[in-house]
């Protein structure tokens, strides 16, 4: 099956737990579907370049994914349906890498720089 990458900004008033649980749902929708989440990051709230009805931050969530299309295409239509849901950016990969992404790795960086200064 073909492999993606997806990113989804929810709304900056949702709990933490209310974002994560987000990342279940859609979870849950790709599975129904006939394809599997292989990896989960929830990024938190971070500022954003703009404001996107009238949110100046937001919950990240990054998720790859193995799917087959129709799969992928439901879960973007739920997710651009979904209230809380602000943006959606999917991306057809020809591997995931393995490891944490790049924004999880820039958040251990500062806790390992905030360590060594202590």
């Amino acid at each position: 099956m073909p492999l993606y990458e997806h990113v989804f900004i929810a709304r900056q008033d949702l709990s933490n737990a209310q974002a994560e649980g987000l990342i279940e749902h859609f979870s849950t929708v790709l599975s129904d579907n006939g394809g599997q989440v292989v990896e989960q990051e929830y990024w938190g709230v971070k500022t954003m370049a703009y404001k996107i009805n009238k949110n100046r931050k937001g919950h990240y969530a990054f998720l790859k994914t193995d799917a087959p299309a129709p799969a992928v295409q439901e879960m973007e239509r739920l997710m651009r349906l979904h209230d809380d849901v602000m943006r959606v950016l999917t991306i057809k990969v020809d591997a995931h890498v393995d490891g944490p992404s790049i924004q999880m790795q820039k958040r251990d960086e500062r806790e390992d720089r905030r360590r060594e200064r202590r």
